[in-house]
């Protein structure tokens, strides 16, 4: 039964576990998932969405090809959008895909002829984008009992053992690990680096992100206050951020980490230990090793599986994601919520003072009653920008009642 058949929305914007990226103050949106009738149903991967953050407004391109049979984590290299890995409806991959969005029309192509060992299935991981390269993390997948029996019982937590035929192999082992698998994207070549220092737990679900050389991982693991480690990605060495527990952000896992400085992180949302949704805000040096909550005019809107990107002005652009992901738990099961209430909202933090252009725009796109004729006199290209701050501050402008 497809998609259409079973009702399942198609085209809708509200989705969580999505990629999200930023080119050119356009937010492109791709894949994720709903809840439809108490069940999962994975959104198109044949579309991408794309929204202009100075109008407001959305745009649905197709995409044509080899389409991937998931819908998680992409990563966006210098035009082109990469998928690796993630669920499929008989079970896990390891393959890849790719899109140029450069081009004219969009058409996935899937990546073979590949160098070097790919990483075993998985989903749930994450990925730093450096120097053309492709660095995974961690995650949550199967491998051979022969695969176990060959690796550290530190790089790889066996959760569940089931029954199938992969190969030779008569079962095989699930779990979350902690590798790191590099692919070059110039080469098309897989490597796995041999790195140093306290390496991260093997999890899944948490959040990272890269400031210069260096990647950044948090998060994911039952504990009370968040954990951040960084990997040298030149040295490959991992160090782990020691902060005093009283000022560190409860422990969370489906939230997410974005760079806003050259040495500043700032954290939102994610999915609390004791299975609520999270809405605080917090930003951590990484010079001083310290933790600040931040000012948060978005507490009505919590969120997990969601995504944050670097827009302009150093702002953190959010969408998507769920409201209420709630977990309930007792001393037997662990029982997921209902009602997810997925989201297709967009919404900002400001992480610095605007510049004085930005200022006058956004004055301008509120009050162009104020400015009339005077708007013809601008260059084409500021009058293009400027019409299109006054189509935003118009679809968002409160509607006043009696």
């Amino acid at each position: 039964m497809d998609a259409a058949e079973r009702g399942a929305p198609v085209s809708r914007l509200e989705r969580s576990s999505h990629t999200a990226f930023i080119e050119d103050s356009r937010l492109y949106v791709w894949g994720g998932y709903q809840v439809v009738g108490r069940e999962d149903f994975m959104l198109p991967t044949d579309e991408i969405w794309l929204h202009d953050l100075d109008s407001g407004t959305w745009e649905k391109r197709n995409i044509t090809g080899d389409v991937p049979p998931t819908g998680f984590m992409g990563s966006y290299v210098n035009g082109t959008l990469y998928v690796f890995a993630g669920c499929e409806p008989i079970g896990y991959t390891n393959e890849m895909f790719s899109v140029d969005l450069t081009e004219q029309s969009y058409s996935w192509k899937k990546v073979t002829d590949t160098k070097g060992t790919t990483p075993s299935p998985r989903n749930k991981h994450s990925c730093w984008v450096h120097r053309g390269r492709l660095i995974f993390f961690g995650g949550y997948g199967y491998k051979t009992v022969g695969d176990v029996r060959n690796i550290s019982r530190s790089n790889f937590v066996v959760e569940e053992m089931s029954w199938t035929e992969i190969g030779s192999a008569l079962f095989r082992c699930w779990g979350w690990n902690n590798e790191v698998n590099v692919f070059d994207t110039h080469t098309a070549t897989w490597s796995t680096p041999e790195t140093q220092g306290p390496a991260p737990t093997p999890r899944g679900c948490h959040a990272s992100a890269i400031l210069g050389n260096k990647g950044y991982i948090s998060g994911s693991m039952e504990k009370a206050e968040l954990d951040m480690f960084c990997l040298d990605l030149e040295t490959w060495t991992w160090t782990q951020f020691d902060v005093s527990p009283s000022c560190v952000p409860l422990g969370r896992s489906m939230f997410t980490m974005t760079p806003t400085s050259d040495h500043t992180l700032f954290i939102y949302g994610g999915l609390g230990m004791d299975g609520n949704t999270l809405n605080d805000a917090w930003q951590i040096d990484t010079q001083k090793i310290e933790w600040n909550k931040m000012p948060n005019p978005h507490k009505d809107k919590p969120r997990v599986c969601h995504t944050a990107c670097l827009g302009s002005d150093n702002d953190v652009v959010v969408f998507g994601g769920s409201s209420l992901m709630c977990f309930l738990m007792d001393s037997v099961t662990i029982l997921r919520a209902p009602s997810q209430n997925h989201c297709k909202d967009v919404f900002v933090f400001q992480t610095q003072p605007y510049s004085l252009s930005r200022l006058c725009e956004d004055l301008i796109g509120r009050n162009p009653e104020r400015f009339g004729k005077h708007l013809n006199g601008l260059p084409s290209k500021l009058h293009k920008k400027i019409n299109k701050r006054i189509s935003f501050f118009s679809e968002t402008k409160p509607v006043l009642t009696a």
